[in-house]
């Protein structure tokens, strides 16, 4: 993978381009917000190692401004903020996922090619359809009545994983493991942090909502009357 490490500590930042470039990725090192910001819009990476807390312009911005612009780059935020709030802040500004500070560099490769594989088990089917909710799964496109939705890589990883079963309920956990491919605590707020996101881009203009609860189950979709 192309990854763009964003970190303004920059004993850090070449301690985690190395360790990439040892795993084989192709990684490059910036220790502003604004220049990096600058660089992912002329030729997205495929993932953002992006932390908060940078000069120039702060990682929370630079992330709102890459999903305003529709970037395709996948984004895992670094923070010594260990408050939930902070992390919860990140995600719902279209992080796909995070990574407190201290931490081992072995779960920051872990995370970073996780984020690299499509988190979805293959469906058979390149075209996807509940209702009138489309996805083209080969060309990574989403829409509903036509329209087009724009969705962040984790955002369509999560949808993808609903849409090839609909009607069928997930748990937060199982999202996690489909989705994440982690096999520790899960976040479970991370989950319905997505969730919630979804809605708002699928259900929010329609009156046919197809993203549902089942409560103490999980989630699905699927067209109701």
């Amino acid at each position: 993978m192309r990854i763009l490490v964003t970190e303004d500590e920059t004993q850090l930042a070449g301690h985690i381009t190395r360790a990439l470039v040892r795993r084989g990725h192709c990684a490059e090192a910036s220790h502003d917000g604004a220049e990096a910001l600058k660089a992912v819009l002329a030729d997205p990476p495929d993932l953002v190692v992006l932390d908060l807390n940078l000069p120039g312009m702060d990682g929370l911005s630079v992330l709102a401004r890459l999903r305003e612009a529709h970037c395709p780059s996948r984004v895992l935020i670094l923070t010594a903020r260990g408050e939930v709030g902070h992390r919860v802040k990140g995600l719902q500004a279209g992080a796909d996922d995070y990574l407190a500070k201290p931490f081992a560099m072995d779960e920051l490769i872990a995370r970073v090619e996780a984020l690299g594989r499509r988190g979805a088990t293959t469906a058979p089917a390149d075209l996807l359809k509940v209702g009138d909710l489309q996805m083209d799964v080969r060309h990574r496109r989403v829409t509903r009545a036509g329209q087009a939705i724009a969705l962040s890589p984790r955002e369509f990883d999560v949808l993808q994983v609903l849409m090839q079963e609909p009607g069928r309920p997930f748990s937060r956990t199982e999202l996690c493991e489909r989705v994440w491919q982690r096999d520790h605590e899960y976040d479970t707020r991370t989950v319905e942090i997505f969730i919630t996101r979804l809605r708002k881009k699928i259900d929010a203009t329609s009156a046919l909502p197809l993203i549902h609860t089942l409560r103490g189950v999980g989630y699905c979709i699927q067209v109701r009357a």
